[in-house]
């Protein structure tokens, strides 16, 4: 098989380039065996499958929190809302317990799920890969659901930088 080619550009065209595309942005939550909460904002989420169901991310190899995501059975992939963006903003950058203050919910396996997150996704840590300078997860989803009133929340996306809602054309 032919190997790819050096890139023909510098770290700052890639980011540029890659912030051209619009991501939802999620929390990624789960419990350490200490029984800590963690935490993080993620918008590297996206399905993989439907038979079975199955949806990925990726954390930073250098992130705290990857032995703890590495290790754990499982996790929970909320999907934030427009209205929180307190929430991304806190779970990317807050040192120290991230979940004080934060209303949420033990899912069914334990696993933190946000409250008025527009949707969420109980998942099995079924696969990882190493790649680069992040590991993609691969989550086989065991249970899920959205917002009694996500007909009329819009979700948060970010984009060139910013953070935005989003309304139909």
């Amino acid at each position: 098989m032919k190997r790819a080619s050096p890139p023909n550009f510098d770290q700052s065209a890639f980011k540029q380039a890659l912030s051209q595309f619009a991501t939802g942005v999620t929390v990624i939550t789960t419990r350490a065996a200490s029984g800590q909460l963690i935490g993080i904002t993620a918008s590297s989420f996206n399905s993989v499958s439907l038979t079975p169901p199955l949806v990925l991310w990726s954390l930073a190899t250098r992130s705290a929190s990857m032995p703890v995501f590495r290790a754990n059975s499982h996790y929970v992939i909320n999907v934030l809302a427009s209205t929180q963006l307190d929430l991304c903003k806190r779970f990317a950058t807050v040192k120290g317990d991230r979940f004080e203050g934060v209303s949420h919910a033990a899912g069914d396996t334990g696993m933190p799920v946000l409250d008025g997150a527009l949707a969420w996704f109980e998942c099995h840590n079924r696969s990882r890969y190493d790649e680069g300078d992040h590991v993609i997860f691969v989550g086989e989803v065991e249970r899920c659901g959205v917002h009694e009133n996500a007909a009329d929340m819009q979700p948060l996306v970010f984009q060139g930088g910013q953070f935005h809602g989003l309304k139909p054309l």
